[in-house]
């Protein structure tokens, strides 16, 4: 009997703009020094999963936090750009209290000017999680690594969640994780921001940064 597949969805370490609190979206910014730790600690954790498959966002932070586990597993990256935060258009490099100032309206909404849309989002994700799985081998575990905006949005839609609930779920820490399983029913979430809590949660995502 195959064992069912399994997806990890990794956030990627720290960077200076999360302790900041500023919206990075596409910007390209590194790991800082904690982040690298984190990453670190991180892939000791999920290399005790026996993971077959790492795909991950092409931005510095993402693959520098994928290729702490390549190194422990001895897995070969993959780099899928759909997998890069969501855009954050005029936001880019301000800080929450800054784009509440002066954006107030699309604050409300979270909606960057410029930016992607919810929906652009979760589409290439979905995307991205369908290309990957196609090679990954019945009991996996796939392990995406992506981003704090992008990983809840592209998660919620891929189970199934209407939008209007998606604030009901709290935002992942720097390099924590969701796990997703795959069962008779379809795909379902069996762990949500694990691995390194009690870190803060710095994100580009409403449900982290807007609390």
């Amino acid at each position: 009997m195959s064992k069912s597949r399994k997806i990890v969805l990794w956030r990627h370490g720290q960077t200076t703009w999360n302790v900041e609190r500023r919206f990075q979206g596409t910007t390209d910014i590194p790991l800082d020094e904690t982040g690298v730790e984190q990453a670190a600690r991180s892939a000791r954790l999920l290399a005790a999963l026996a993971p077959t498959a790492i795909v991950s966002s092409p931005l510095r932070r993402a693959a520098a936090t994928a290729q702490a586990l390549s190194e422990v597993t001895g897995l070969t990256v993959t780099h899928d750009p759909d997998l890069i935060e969501r855009g954050g258009g005029a936001w880019e490099g301000l800080t929450n209290q800054e784009i509440r100032a002066r954006y107030p309206g699309e604050h409300a909404i979270w909606q960057p000017p410029g930016g992607e849309t919810a929906e652009e989002v979760a589409k290439r994700f979905a995307e991205a999680l369908e290309r990957a799985l196609e090679h990954l081998p019945d009991g996996g575990p796939l392990v995406v690594v992506s981003h704090g905006a992008a990983v809840r949005i592209g998660m919620l839609n891929w189970l199934g969640f209407p939008e209007e609930l998606w604030g009901r779920f709290g935002g992942l820490s720097n390099c924590s994780w969701s796990v997703l399983e795959e069962g008779r029913l379809g795909w379902r979430l069996v762990e949500h921001n694990a691995g390194t809590l009690p870190e803060p949660v710095l994100s580009d995502d409403r449900a982290a940064s807007d609390t």
